[in-house]
């Protein structure tokens, strides 16, 4: 029963919840340009974004089959996956955190074939709003740049888990908010990595700080 419901019952479900949901909410971009240079570019790419400004973003790129996410094949993962697949993204299972090897090399393909993944900077599992290297590191390999994403909203329940999720409310404004590409040249120094690193996390802040106070 269990099965069921979470295969045939509840993505569905949760589809049409969300759509209805974020169908309320005023948007603007902060940054056309920016978006426009996203959406103009022929090849491979990784967007990337802090874990708890997941929601809005997961609607606002909807229907883009050649955005890749990485899902968990755990069972909650399965929910997920359906999930996504009916927001019109491509799926790859695997885990950031278990088999991260085989999942990078999963991604890599991809990039290789000029797609474009999604990648959270931040995780699975935090520290939060803390960039880890996995999207740059990626990005060396590949030749794709990296680039940040986020948005803000006016009015919005921020839950008590690690990664402190925003979730807009409905009929509120919310603020989608592009930065300028990192570019990772291939077999960079562990120094400039780390670099880069911070570079990242220092601009999805910025980021996500523009969006809040320009809701």
């Amino acid at each position: 029963m269990k099965k069921f419901l979470f295969n045939y019952l509840l993505p569905p479900l949760l589809h049409g919840i969300i759509y209805l949901w974020c169908w309320t909410i005023r948007v603007r971009c902060i940054n056309q340009e920016r978006e426009d240079y996203v959406h103009q570019l022929p090849n491979k790419y990784i967007l990337t974004l802090w874990h708890g400004r997941i929601f809005y973003l997961f609607y606002y790129l909807r229907n883009r089959s050649d955005f890749h996410l990485l899902i968990s094949p755990s069972e909650d993962g399965d929910l997920l996956a359906r999930l996504a697949r009916l927001m019109g993204y491509s799926v790859i299972r695997g885990s950031s955190y278990k088999k991260a090897v085989s999942s990078a090399r999963s991604l890599i393909k991809i990039l290789r074939k000029n797609q474009r993944i999604i990648m959270i900077a931040d995780g699975s599992r935090g520290p939060r709003c803390k960039a880890q290297p996995g999207s740059l590191l990626i990005g060396g390999i590949t030749s794709a740049p990296v680039i940040p994403m986020t948005f803000g909203s006016n009015r919005n329940f921020v839950f008590n888990s690690w990664d402190r999720f925003v979730l807009p409310m409905p009929f509120s404004r919310c603020t989608v908010n592009f930065g300028d590409a990192l570019a990772i040249e291939k077999k960079e120094s562990d120094e400039n990595i780390l670099a880069k690193q911070n570079q990242l996390e220092i601009a999805l802040n910025k980021l996500t700080e523009e969006s809040d106070s320009k809701c």
